[in-house]
């Protein structure tokens, strides 16, 4: 019988050799274009996102405390199911797609939106780096 130790955790991300480099599990190159993106690299790129949608919403929605998350989640779902990046995720180099390659689309990216503006799926991270709403989705945020 299979013991926690064998299986590990989902945050773990399961068994896994020691050796093995960040992404390698995904199938991802560990360097260059492809490869998952840095930590530090999307958060400046969600900060960029919430400076836009902060202004955005300050024109727009004047005493809407929610304002923010609204337009944030707006322009997620919409740039990330067509584009396959936010602004900042542009800015910064970086795109939305799946393990596979493939673009995330726009179910994925409803489901990646929820969770993200939910805040905590986004700061709980598995071993390869990817937030909670990513693994729920089936996206990883990768180097352009």
């Amino acid at each position: 019988m299979a013991t926690r130790e064998d299986m590990g955790s989902w945050l773990e991300g399961g068994p896994s050799d020691d050796s093995a480099t960040r992404g390698s599990r995904l199938g991802l190159p560990e360097t260059g274009s492809g490869s998952l993106a840095p930590i530090g690299r999307r958060v400046v790129a969600l900060f960029v996102d919430w400076a836009l949608c902060t202004l955005i919403a300050s024109a727009f929605l004047r005493g809407t405390a929610l304002g923010p998350v609204v337009v944030l989640g707006v322009e997620s779902v919409v740039l990330v199911g067509t584009a396959g990046a936010t602004i900042g995720h542009r800015l910064l180099g970086l795109v939305v797609r799946t393990p596979d390659g493939a673009p995330a689309g726009p179910l994925r990216a409803l489901v990646r939106t929820v969770l993200l503006c939910l805040v905590v799926p986004a700061v709980v991270w598995d071993a390869d780096g990817r937030g909670m709403h990513d693994r729920a989705a089936g996206t990883v945020i990768v180097r352009r």
